[in-house]
């Protein structure tokens, strides 16, 4: 499933409920809308999922079908749409300080993480040279203001969670990961040293995924799971915020499977040592 499929998909679940709360009352989707003053068809573009409601338009079917005791309940879910799919233009849109804080916030609610990389070095373990030129892409990219500095700054102020406290943290990067390139072969080393050196954390697991690895599930984008709570996962376009509990099972049965295949230990310090071989 897309990440924008998911927000219709929760779209869909709370049309198909209100569909359910007017057939409940007698109604048909015409007699809603002549009664509510709307178009016609705007009935049957919230029960299908085409169209999200407003809170008043909420207020208004509770009203009209006599059910305002589900008026909360409908609210929330409404909310929980509307705070599912940000937009990265809005997340960004003053710079990456902005997100490095929000991301700082829920790392430091969260006592377990899981986190999936496909491509880039998971931002806690990154070295300064190495945020740098990724922050650098990234605000290009998206064209929004350049505040490199500042976010790099932020950044390495998140990875202090690592030597705080007693969260424990379980990274899975894909081989691809440590050839993936940011900046200059000495930048690389440097910051696949940095990878030998989290290895040591006491509460710090990091395991490679071999680039042989058997598919066994859609781990296509990164993803960060926070306790059994959220999972964040970035797109190009957007980043999804996923609290559905049957959905957050999913991530974690996927985690599971990575794990699994995951080489940890002596194994992944050669696959890291082969890697800063071939940019000495």
């Amino acid at each position: 499933m897309t990440h924008s499929g998911a927000a219709h998909e929760q779209r869909e679940a709370l049309g198909a409920r209100l569909r359910e709360l007017r057939r409940d009352a007698g109604l048909t989707g015409r007699k809603l809308a002549d009664s509510a003053g709307w178009h016609e068809s705007k009935t049957s573009k919230i029960e299908y999922g085409k169209q999200t409601p407003s809170e008043a338009d909420l207020r208004t079917w509770c009203t009209l079908t006599g059910s305002l005791d589900e008026f909360p309940d409908l609210i929330a879910s409404l909310r929980n749409i509307q705070a599912a799919y940000m937009e990265f233009r809005r997340v960004l849109g003053t710079g990456t300080r902005r997100r490095q804080r929000m991301l700082s916030h829920i790392e430091g609610e969260t006592q377990i993480m899981r986190w999936f990389e496909p491509m880039i070095i998971p931002g806690l373990l990154q070295t300064p040279d190495y945020i740098e030129w990724i922050l650098s892409r990234i605000i290009r990219f998206y064209d929004i203001p350049n505040d490199v500095d500042e976010g790099v700054t932020a950044r390495i102020e998140r990875q202090q969670v690592l030597y705080r406290g007693t969260r424990r943290f379980s990274f899975v990067i894909a081989e691809q990961v440590l050839y993936t390139t940011a900046g200059q072969d000495s930048v690389m080393v440097e910051q696949l040293d940095r990878l030998l050196t989290a290895m040591a954390l006491p509460r710090v697991q990091l395991g490679i995924l071999p680039s042989a690895a058997i598919y066994e599930g859609p781990a296509t984008n990164s993803f960060v799971m926070y306790d059994n709570k959220l999972v964040i996962v970035e797109t190009v376009t957007a980043e999804l915020t996923i609290t559905q509990p049957r959905e957050i099972a999913l991530y974690g049965k996927l985690f599971d499977l990575l794990r699994a295949q995951t080489s940890y230990g002596e194994a992944a310090r050669s696959l890291i040592h082969k890697a800063i071989e071939q940019r000495r």
